[in-house]
């Protein structure tokens, strides 16, 4: 049975260098035989988290529902049954983008955390899915895991979505044209990270 891959992509822009980079990443997973879907958070209806914690409060693995109805249950249906996750977000003010940030308080169904405890735990520990991080900034690449908070935005989104780090792509200096291409050296890492996936 084919790998299945799935791309949730927080750029705010289409065919910028993150759209870029993850396309190159789920083409190398391709071309191993992968079946890839990307989402774009740009195209998705969901709601602001509203900390009701209505989703935590129910013990057991499976997670928790949320009371609010939109998108958010088809988009973790699909990432539930995918072996790899390719998370990519633009740096905006030294971070992942608002929008990936929505997506990311979402995720607070897969947590338990009942009225009267300190702090929230996570259902299961179980990491069945490998991820490839990826996010792109005007700084050099170099200085977005020590500069920024994207890295750890990203590598807490895997985790809490059962995934292992099988990757990352860090990309600098995406500020200096408005259409940019992936040097060489990026590209050649894309297709390694893609072949990790599958």
């Amino acid at each position: 049975m084919s790998a299945r891959i799935v791309a949730i992509v927080g750029s705010y822009r289409k065919g910028g260098t993150t759209d870029i980079a993850v396309e190159a990443v789920l083409a190398a997973a391709r071309a191993r035989g992968a079946v890839t879907q990307t989402i774009r958070l740009t195209e998705e209806q969901l709601a602001f988290c509203t900390n009701c914690r209505t989703c935590t409060q129910m013990p057991g693995e499976e997670r928790g529902k949320c009371v609010q109805i939109d998108g958010l249950n088809a988009i973790l249906s699909t990432i539930e049954v995918a072996d790899g996750l390719v998370l990519a977000s633009p740096v905006n003010y030294w971070n992942v983008t608002a929008l990936f940030r929505r997506f990311m308080e979402r995720l607070l169904v897969y947590a338990y955390w009942p009225w009267g405890q300190m702090s929230p735990t996570m259902r299961t520990k179980k990491k069945p899915r490998k991820a490839v991080l990826i996010a792109s900034a005007a700084m050099p690449g170099f200085l977005i895991p020590l500069a920024t908070g994207a890295p750890r935005a990203l590598k807490t989104t895997a985790e809490v979505l059962g995934a292992k780090i099988a990757g990352t792509l860090w990309i600098g200096l995406a500020a200096g044209k408005q259409q940019t291409a992936l040097s060489h050296g990026v590209q050649q890492k894309a297709r390694r990270l893609g072949e990790k996936l599958v």
